[in-house]
């Protein structure tokens, strides 16, 4: 019942997501830590906007400090980047946020961050998972004192998170250039955890879905994509400059240029990237995902950087940022990390970081966008998750498997397995992942025009 995947632990709010297996994965943490051998053990712990965060947070905040250990426990609501980079600036351990991402309202989750300020490392959170089943076969259920027990106690210590990040913000991004350009800037943090981090930095900043609503309102679930801004397109287009949104608990990022198009992640990711090793003239390895489009490869022969390729997971960046001499890394769903920041995801910190590439470049977004076509050609991307059956799966993974010339009227060039199935072709690429956890399969397509793009990802799914 409690199964960590490529970034937590989700689960539906009182049906898996309950207070007992909450105290459970909280537990097992602490045995993780404690079998590290070390003294004077801390934590921080934090919360995003949904449904009962705040009491979850308390009651894993509890148990850490029921086993001794010094917990700093958020005071409201904060984001992924902002536990993490507390996480960090505190020197703790460990960091734990209460948080179900882009998941729908009904979702809540549990997330392990890393001393260094980012995601735990896959051993990391195996090891923790090692520590549930023998806690669950025990009927765990620890007596714990109150909150404002363990407070007296000196044991949990509630904290500012929000403003310790947005001071140091103020310290890394020109917050008062952005300020003075007049630039108009209209933010949709969806419902989640990015509420309040904006309009703290630029008062005259315009925002959507800005309140505190658990449910998400009209939001099927907060995940910044195409499909889900019609609201911040279509304002967008009305006289601002630039429209940002941010997911569940503010780590990814989407954009909207000054005529109300979507900018996806590929071309944030490259735009971030020109910004930092054109015009800022930074150099360091650059990571990314499988999945990430190939610009990103195109751009590094060009200038002779090395190119780093992972499985797809931030984790996998985050942890070869951790150990430096890397520029930038990230993902192909809205994720990324520079060597600016922590070695984490961050919505807010890279939607002012393309801010501050359009001032300096002296460009609008959607020019900096047409200039990476201009450069590379163009790049159209598409991702569909399919649910299918177990019979289905099996058939199209097989296919797969055994090398295939052709994807439909495509002549595969190249082939790359190092997560999944990704095929080459003239002009473009498709990927086939499958889910571990359910009968899901995630079809990825780039190329140069949308017709073949959706060929692709058809022809995928049809495969024999």
């Amino acid at each position: 019942m409690i199964k960590f995947g490529t970034d937590g632990w989700r689960a539906l709010i009182a049906r898996e997501f309950t207070f007992e297996n909450v105290r459970i994965a909280a537990q097992a943490t602490v045995n993780y830590l404690k079998s590290q051998k070390q003294e004077g053990l801390s934590t921080v712990v934090g919360y995003d906007t949904r449904f009962l965060s705040d009491k979850f947070a308390e009651e894993v905040a509890c148990v850490f400090a029921a086993n001794g250990i010094k917990t700093f426990l958020s005071h409201e609501i904060c984001s992924t980047p902002q536990v993490s980079y507390n996480t960090k600036m505190l020197g703790v351990d460990i960091g734990i946020i209460i948080t179900a991402s882009h998941n729908p309202p009904e979702y809540s989750g549990y997330k392990i961050k890393a001393n260094f300020g980012g995601p735990a490392a896959p051993e990391t959170v195996s090891n923790v998972e090692k520590f549930i089943p023998e806690l669950m076969n025990s009927n765990f259920n620890p007596n714990l004192k109150t909150l404002s027990e363990y407070i007296a106690d000196g044991l949990i210590e509630m904290y500012d998170f929000k403003e310790t990040y947005l001071n140091y913000i103020r310290e890394k991004i020109d917050i008062e250039g952005i300020r003075k350009s007049g630039l108009k800037i209209l933010f949709d943090p969806m419902y989640g955890a990015g509420i309040r981090t904006m309009g703290a930095l630029f008062p005259y900043c315009e925002e959507l879905h800005a309140d505190h609503n658990p449910s998400f309102g009209e939001i099927d679930h907060p995940e910044p994509i195409d499909i889900m801004l019609g609201l911040l397109k279509a304002r967008t287009a009305q006289g601002f400059d630039i429209g940002l949104a941010s997911d569940g608990d503010a780590d990814r990022l989407g954009a909207v240029d000054e005529m109300g198009n979507f900018v996806d992640a590929h071309k944030i990711y490259m735009i971030i990237l020109k910004y930092l090793h054109g015009y800022k003239k930074l150099s360091g390895k650059v990571v990314g995902t499988v999945s990430l489009t190939s610009m990103v490869k195109k751009y590094c022969e060009k200038y002779g950087l090395e190119l780093i390729e992972t499985p797809v997971g931030f984790k996998y960046s985050a942890e070869l940022m951790a150990a430096g001499g890397v520029m930038i890394g990230g993902e192909e769903s809205g994720g990324l990390g520079t060597c600016l920041h922590i070695p984490e995801r961050d919505g807010i910190f890279n939607g002012l970081l393309l801010i501050e590439a359009m001032l300096n470049r002296k460009m609008k977004l959607s020019e900096l966008v047409a200039e990476l076509d201009d450069e590379f050609g163009v790049h159209v991307f598409e991702r569909v998750d399919q649910h299918v059956t177990q019979e289905q799966k099996e058939r199209i993974l097989a296919a797969a498997a055994h090398d295939p010339e052709f994807i439909g009227e495509f002549k595969v060039i190249e082939q790359n397995k190092r997560d999944g199935f990704k095929f080459f072709v003239e002009g473009g690429w498709v990927l086939i992942r499958a889910s571990g956890t359910e009968p899901l399969i995630r079809f990825y397509a780039e190329g140069d025009n949308l017709n073949k793009v959706r060929s692709l990802i058809q022809s995928a799914i049809d495969m024999k």
